[in-house]
């Protein structure tokens, strides 16, 4: 009875610290997570490699750590913003190729650059709703083959004439001076913060510490001074700057205005990677011998204006903290993708978080924003880091393009 009492008080989101923490066989749980490198849009190791065949290898990734009978997977979701027709054929038949069956089903979620975390969260309200019992949410991006100018489209003259639907459709750049102007962050802060981004991706990487959430993939790579193709182990990722510095960044130009503060040294990199999370509930993972890695808790999603979208995360995060009755404290890690440095630090102060708690290894300024994958990514990097650091309760969170945030609570059990 107080077993279901304490699972009641965590679905309602009261009871705070010891209702998240607590252990019932209706949880939701991860067995696996992980993902491939994320490397440089149009240079780095995975800039001849299909998406699909990026979302194929965390697939593996995830089966293989695992050890599932991949003939037990229903559903896998992947989330995607730029691969074409939505990505829907191209996953269908990556997973495939990873070696799960014609009899599971595969779609593909857009909420820009929530997706990853979306298609991870709709996979965890499918088994508590008991639509299906095991499967994979996930992420993946070819942002070297599908992102440009024509990706976003336009808008019809009825949307142009409303203000606020127009803001839709301003570049991503100028909302990071809007929120930089509008919250007051110098540009001096977004330099620091981007350069302590780097700082701890390049101890992080050098410490080995991204190698258990990463999976090695051989890819054929086009050597850009010979010509020649060549197959290559990907298995870091390569665009973290080593010895970037505060003073390095500042002597940067601002790329979207003249008089502007954000730069290519202080907003995520673009790049090509993906990530999978495999879940189902507890009852389900111990009937299975399976190991129990993490636990999902909760998840929000909020509106904010499109013309300072990077505040999403701002108000996602209370929002979920409220449904969890959990306090800012009460988190011991933070991933929160870093966009853009004004919007993450524009965060990290709305909400009043410790900065020693944000992104341990770093973020996307030093390492790169797939952006259908980065919200699965983040699971795996948090609950890889939770479990290095003997920590328990996790948060991710993210801005997403046209005004939004979304954000969720794990909780680690490795």
């Amino acid at each position: 009875m107080a077993s279901r009492l304490s699972q009641i008080a965590s679905h309602l989101g009261v009871g705070g610290k010891s209702s998240v923490t607590s252990q019932n066989a209706d949880d939701v749980v991860i067995v696996s997570a992980c993902r491939t490198a994320l490397t440089k849009g149009k240079k780095g190791g995975f800039k001849d490699t299909n998406v699909e065949d990026l979302l194929t290898a965390a697939l593996k990734g995830v089966l293989d750590r695992s050890g599932i009978d991949p003939k037990l997977i229903e559903d896998v979701a992947v989330g995607t913003v730029l691969s074409p027709g939505g990505g829907a054929t191209l996953f269908r038949a990556g997973s495939l190729v990873a070696g799960i069956p014609n009899t599971a089903a595969v779609n593909a979620v857009n909420r820009q650059c929530s997706s990853g975390l979306q298609a991870v969260v709709q996979i965890a309200q499918e088994i508590q709703s008991g639509m299906i019992e095991v499967g994979i949410g996930a992420g993946a991006e070819s942002m070297t083959q599908h992102y440009g100018a024509g990706a976003m489209g336009s808008i019809s003259e009825a949307c142009e004439a409303n203000e606020e639907a127009a803001d839709c459709t301003v570049p991503m750049g100028i909302t990071s001076e809007n929120v930089a102007k509008e919250f007051n962050v110098s540009r001096r802060d977004q330099d620091q913060f981007a350069a302590d981004s780097y700082r701890k991706a390049e101890a992080a990487q050098k410490a080995g510490l991204f190698k258990e959430e990463i999976v090695p993939v051989k890819v054929t790579f086009s050597d850009p001074k010979s010509g020649d193709d060549k197959e290559i182990v990907v298995d870091q990722d390569d665009g973290i700057r080593y010895g970037t510095t505060f003073e390095s960044l500042n002597k940067l130009k601002p790329a979207f205005d003249k008089d502007g503060y954000t730069t290519a040294g202080n907003a995520s990199q673009v790049s090509d990677g993906a990530a999978a999370v495999l879940l189902m509930k507890r009852s389900k993972a111990k009937e299975l011998g399976l190991p129990i890695i993490g636990k999902y808790v909760a998840a929000a999603v909020v509106g904010v204006p499109p013309r300072i979208m990077g505040v999403g995360p701002a108000f996602a995060i209370p929002a979920v903290l409220k449904k969890t009755g959990l306090t800012k404290d009460d988190i011991d890690i933070y991933e929160i993708n870093e966009a853009f440095a004004s919007q993450a630090l524009m965060s990290i102060r709305h909400v009043g978080i410790d900065p020693a708690k944000v992104n341990p290894k770093g973020g996307a300024i030093a390492f790169g924003h797939p952006l259908g994958a980065t919200g699965a990514r983040q699971i795996s990097t948090l609950l890889t880091e939770l479990k290095r650091t003997n920590k328990k309760i996790g948060l991710t969170s993210m801005c997403i393009g046209t005004g939004m945030g979304m954000a969720a609570v794990f909780v680690s059990e490795a």
